[in-house]
């Protein structure tokens, strides 16, 4: 074993919440997304929109990061970022992803799957511009994912667009914007004692909204 490599075999932690029984799912996966992220929200509210966005190229690599969720409703769950990033190359390969929230206090998880799709340009103007002043500069001035020669350079951009813009406002940059993931499968798990977590999966068919358990 080299002197780099850790065994957390032995590390363990236990899950001490409550069950989900299966009669209090609502039949609506929106709504009891709902449920739960509210409560996320009163325990810890400047974590709950925390997302993990799992996205693939056209050769299958997956690749995965930290979003914020910004708005959802019975369309999707949307967030922004620059188009040209990373994910915004995958997306254009593959326009399927799923989302991850884990909220750690409560013990929970929730995975939703399905396709992606591009919000309007007045949409994205109009968050883009909602947004604080630095974050409207960085946005413009960062060329997401792309390789810079040092930090420097980036203020230096900053820099600029804040002399050039001083009267004027900042235009919503054409390669930035938002995606929505559009759900054909949602997963809602909760830690249980031993290990047997409960897991419910409501799945998309014919419209209709399927509910399962699954074995953890």
């Amino acid at each position: 074993m080299s002197d780099t490599a850790g065994d957390f075999t032995q590390l363990r932690r236990e899950y001490v919440s409550q069950g989900i029984a299966d009669n209090s799912l609502v039949a609506d996966p929106f709504q009891q997304f709902t449920q739960w992220f509210d409560v996320a929200c009163q325990v810890r509210p400047d974590d709950a929109t925390s997302m993990t966005l799992a996205t693939a190229n056209k050769q299958g690599m997956p690749s995965a990061r930290i979003v914020l969720l910004k708005h959802f409703d019975a369309d999707g769950f949307a967030w922004y970022t620059d188009y040209q990033s990373q994910k915004g190359q995958a997306l254009a390969e593959n326009p399927q992803a799923e989302i991850l929230f884990y909220w750690y206090g409560l013990e929970r998880q929730i995975r939703i799957q399905g396709r992606v799709e591009k919000l309007t340009v007045d949409q994205a103007d109009i968050y883009f511009h909602q947004r604080p002043l630095g974050s409207q500069l960085s946005a413009a001035a960062s060329e997401q994912s792309q390789p810079v020669a040092s930090r420097q350079v980036l203020e230096e951009r900053v820099a600029q667009l804040q002399a050039q813009f001083t009267e004027q406002e900042i235009p919503c940059p054409q390669r930035w914007g938002g995606y929505r993931l559009i759900p054909e499968k949602f997963e809602f798990w909760q830690g249980r004692e031993n290990r047997l977590h409960d897991r419910f999966q409501y799945r998309l068919s014919d419209n209709n909204w399927i509910i399962e358990r699954l074995q953890p």
